[in-house]
């Protein structure tokens, strides 16, 4: 037990903050790989010869492993040790890439990225359940997950420049080949400095295996009828088969895991309103964040004709905001006033930055418009990260940390999955009605950028709706309150007696 006067080896232990680094990049790396090969797409396709039919694969693939996989990734780090799924994760991350980096076909990098979505989904809900176990002391909490909330939201951006980098100077293989140096370090690291935390065979509670069909199966056919949806149309056959598949098997799961002893994830953690709350919260905040990276991508390249290094490097503003706001503020208030003093500015300010971007024309001056509301984007998305992702662990039993870190891990990839989506759907289809209109001509390269943009600030007005939609979802739901003396410390006794 700890106590003020006596505190415990592990908060004593100066190997928490180099812990802290490796579970740092080891997030760092998840998340640009979100964007990185984005950039790098279309050289890929182009060098191995995939169709424009089948070149959405290089990213489905990796979505439908990563997402469908993701509960029971969480539920493995329990049931297994958090430091071995951490190490399997990393190095099984490593050698996937590699195998994509070294692709002759199509097939063979479809196959590389399903793999990596794979240890991905062991390695995410691992880091932050090793980071929530090692920083029981609110102060240091505070610190740890400022951080770890900044690379959750700025990574993103960061994958866009190093992905722009690395495709025009050196080669698209590099952006796989580069997650192979960064997680032999890693790993390195981390059997170094991760506290070894494996369970006994005879201590091991069974695996809930109908949990993990039902509820990875569910998860799986949502990521992909939503990520069919963006070609298809909402409308398709195929895209309400499956969505209404996995809302089924999801619902099953929720029907078995309520009757099962040792349940894949357990209920009452998604009972508990400020862990549902900062989930819903953040997914549907990257909802409006994946909107904003897509369109104004194909704004800076297409219509700008930015080069993708130039692409990237304009998303640096939002970054550095994200970074300054999850560090400098966030983690600072954090043990100070209540969470959702923090989560619902965060969002009305993410949702001011993305109205602003509702005003975007064709001939738009990117520091006059694009900069100010990527600043304001990033400022808020920085004090939502930050508190939400502290809220996923907390006062959550070590046992079952990596179902919890599951939670808010799944609401993110399924919030980008259908982001991307529906944004980019009603954003083609104001376009093609824009365009419909009488006495336009469809065929004139200005008209079509001017209806590209129409379309743009469409979808961006709906992301702003639902960026406003989950802050008043936060404000309801998330009503945690720094215990008494956090501060100062002084609290520390009974938060890291519940974390730890």
């Amino acid at each position: 037990m700890t106590s003020q006067h006596a505190p415990d080896d592990t908060a004593a232990d100066p190997r928490r903050w180099w812990a802290l680094a490796v579970i740092a990049i080891a997030q760092l790396m998840i998340v640009l790989d979100a964007t990185i090969v984005n950039i790098a797409l279309p050289s890929a396709q182009k060098d191995l010869g995939i169709s424009d039919a089948n070149r959405q694969w290089v990213i489905t693939a990796y979505l439908l492993a990563f997402g469908g996989l993701l509960l029971l990734g969480g539920r493995i780090g329990d049931l297994y040790g958090r430091k071995r799924t951490f190490m399997v994760g990393l190095l099984g991350f490593a050698l996937a890439s590699a195998l994509g980096g070294f692709a002759s076909g199509g097939g063979m990098l479809f196959a590389a990225r399903a793999l990596q979505g794979a240890f991905g989904a062991l390695l995410a809900p691992s880091a932050l359940s090793l980071l929530s176990n090692t920083f029981g002391d609110p102060r240091e909490r505070a610190t740890a997950f400022g951080v770890f909330g900044a690379l959750a939201g700025g990574g993103a951006a960061i994958g866009l420049i190093t992905g722009g980098l690395l495709t025009e100077y050196l080669s698209w293989r590099w952006c796989l080949f580069v997650n192979v140096p960064i997680a032999l370090v890693t790993a390195v690291g981390a059997s170094y400095v991760l506290t070894r935390d494996h369970i006994d065979k005879r201590h091991r509670i069974p695996l809930d295996l109908p949990g993990a069909v039902l509820g990875c199966g569910g998860l799986l056919a949502i990521v992909y009828g939503t990520s069919e949806a963006s070609t298809r149309g909402w409308s398709d056959w195929l895209v309400l088969t499956f969505l209404c598949l996995g809302a089924a098997l999801l619902t099953a799961f929720v029907l078995v895991e309520r009757r099962t002893t040792h349940a894949l994830l357990p209920l009452h953690l998604i009972r508990d309103r400020n862990r549902g709350g900062g989930a819903l919260a953040v997914g549907l905040a990257i909802i409006g964040m994946y909107g904003l990276f897509l369109f104004l991508t194909y704004y800076l390249q297409g219509i700008k004709g930015y080069s993708p290094v130039m692409a990237g490097v304009s998303f640096l503003p939002m970054t550095v905001a994200i970074i300054l706001s999850a560090t400098g503020i966030a983690s600072r208030l954090m043990t100070r006033v209540p969470s959702r003093n923090l989560v619902v500015p965060g969002l009305l300010l993410a949702a001011t930055g993305m109205i602003l971007l509702t005003q975007l024309k064709v001939d738009s001056s990117y520091a006059a418009l694009v900069l100010p509301a990527e600043l304001l984007l990033g400022a808020g998305m920085g004090l939502v990260f930050m508190p939400t992702m502290s809220l996923a662990t907390l006062g959550v039993a070590p046992d079952e940390t990596g179902a919890a870190s599951a939670i808010i891990n799944s609401a993110q990839q399924v919030g980008g999955s259908i982001g991307t989506a529906l944004l980019n759907t009603i954003a083609a289809s104001a376009t093609a009605t824009w365009l419909a209109t009488a006495g336009r001509d469809p065929g004139n390269p200005a008209i079509q950028a001017q209806g590209a943009v129409h379309g743009y600030a469409v979808a961006t007005v709906v992301a702003a709706g639902i960026l406003l939609l989950a802050a008043v979802i936060a404000y309801l739901m998330i009503d945690h309150r720094p215990a008494p003396g956090e501060s100062t410390g002084e609290g520390a006794e009974a938060t890291a007696r519940a974390v730890v």
